[in-house]
């Protein structure tokens, strides 16, 4: 009796903060603005409503899981990147297994040619939301034209408690090339650290969470030298094994794009609220694929035009926070 509630105790101490790439949660309906004519009911993916639900069900059955066996409590915050919409977030916000859960969500639009955003699920007994803002990142492509993509968004409010800012990120793809690309996700670095920048000029020592699908590893240029400097630290760079774990796939080599980063005052014990613990992949066998060339490779939606109707193509992340005394 008394070992497992001295478990319980723990595990009530303990926050997940976690994020996911859902890989192309669209509705089923035509954006005459964006190019979403593949996910429609008679576009080439024939994106139906039953397959909709199915994903957005199976979504939420993941988000539910995350850190139950540390923590108490499904996640407090969720980031979320490659949402269409916020009709999907709001979704998703209530579909069957998180619903019971009282989750709230932040959403704004982003230029994006393919319509994708980025948004925050938040826990509304765990997380107090004071306001939401947005920042383009301004890129060009090879004709010296605007190359339009995913703005950050940076969430504030209390976490238990404690001021936090969160900074939700899709950096550009390596579509072109990893070499080639680099200097996109670069200036993207250098417009999350203005961000930082601005809050550090408004706040003493502020508590900030950076999170995101980078398109880059936790060893890359843009990430180590250009995003976390003396001021952050990244869990995510001692898990990193090309061989072995990443959060998803790429000619049978893993790749860690999915991150989150903490500024270093989370790592002080001492007068805090809230520190670090721990950093996770969730990569369970179920949410991968389980036999042929893509075996152990997470489990997608669609390869190619043909519907698989698993989760997602990333597997989440997620770090643990414990609640000081």
């Amino acid at each position: 009796m008394f070992p497992s509630l001295k478990s319980s105790k723990q595990k009530d101490s303990i926050t997940t903060i976690a994020f996911y790439n859902v890989e192309n949660l669209f509705d089923i309906f035509d954006n005459p603005t964006t190019a979403d004519d593949d996910f429609t009911p008679k576009g080439k993916l024939k994106w139906t409503l039953k397959r909709y639900k199915v994903k957005i069900r199976k979504l939420g059955s993941v988000i539910s899981q995350l850190g139950l066996h540390r923590s108490s409590k499904t996640p407090a915050i969720v980031g979320l990147v490659e949402v269409e919409n916020a009709s999907v977030v709001a979704d998703l916000a209530h579909s069957s297994y998180l619903k019971k859960h009282h989750y709230g969500y932040v959403h704004h639009d982003s230029p994006d040619e393919r319509g994708i955003d980025v948004a925050l699920l938040y826990s509304k007994v765990a997380f107090e939301l004071f306001d939401s803002s947005t920042y383009p990142v301004f890129l060009e492509d090879e004709n010296a034209e605007r190359d339009f993509t995913r703005d950050i968004l940076k969430v504030s409010g209390k976490l238990h408690g404690e001021l936090v800012h969160i900074i939700v990120n899709h950096w550009p793809s390596r579509r072109e090339g990893t070499e080639i690309s680099e200097p996109k996700r670069i200036t993207t670095a250098n417009t999350v650290r203005a961000i930082i920048d601005s809050i550090n000029q408004k706040e003493m020592n502020p508590k900030i969470i950076l999170m995101g699908d980078f398109n880059d590893d936790p060893s890359s240029k843009s990430v180590k030298d250009f995003l976390v400097k003396d001021d952050f630290f990244n869990p995510m760079e001692s898990l990193q094994n090309p061989k072995k774990i990443g959060t998803s796939t790429y000619n049978k080599k893993w790749n860690f794009f999915d991150q989150i980063m903490l500024s270093k005052n989370f790592l002080d014990k001492n007068n805090q609220e809230l520190y670090f613990k721990h950093a996770e992949v969730f990569n369970k066998k179920w949410l991968r694929v389980f036999k042929g060339k893509l075996k152990g490779s997470p489990f997608r939606t669609y390869i190619g035009p043909w519907y698989k109707g698993g989760f997602s193509d990333h597997f989440p992340v997620y770090v643990f926070l414990k609640k000081g005394n």
